[in-house]
């Protein structure tokens, strides 16, 4: 499986998360690194439909405009969309609480099929939130 993390997070933070996949067969990339810095969303996203197997961690709302909504529907991606309250936090908190996530992350993402959004909670419960 392969983990996009979106422009709003930090891109030593995917550096990290790809070497402790690696272990699994998995791959984290930062969006920096794998498209322009330019890129509009909707491109992206179809990109990485195309390619299949992706899912994609975001600091990002998603509160976009309806094409941008529509493009992640049709898209079928699973997107882990990180709750408000990670945005505040500073850059090693935010560091250690994606690590403790993160096999959840996997786990969850391997078991969807056709897509999802879940919002993950700053609190480590062990559970995501589905969004609509």
């Amino acid at each position: 499986m392969k983990f996009l993390l979106d422009n709003n997070l930090p891109p030593p933070l995917a550096k990290a998360l790809n070497e402790l996949s690696k272990r699994e067969g998995h791959t984290v990339v930062h969006l920096k690194d794998k498209f322009p810095p330019s890129t509009p969303d909707i491109e992206w996203v179809k990109t990485l439909k195309a390619e299949g197997d992706w899912v994609v961690v975001s600091q990002d709302q998603f509160k976009k405009s309806d094409l941008e909504k529509q493009a992640f529907r049709q898209a079928g991606l699973t997107v882990f969309c990180l709750a408000k309250h990670w945005s505040k936090a500073p850059y090693w908190d935010k560091a250690h609480q994606i690590v403790r996530w993160w096999p959840d992350i996997i786990e969850q993402s391997e078991r969807l099929m056709g897509g999802a959004t879940l919002r993950v909670p700053w609190q480590y419960r062990g559970r995501f939130e589905q969004i609509k």
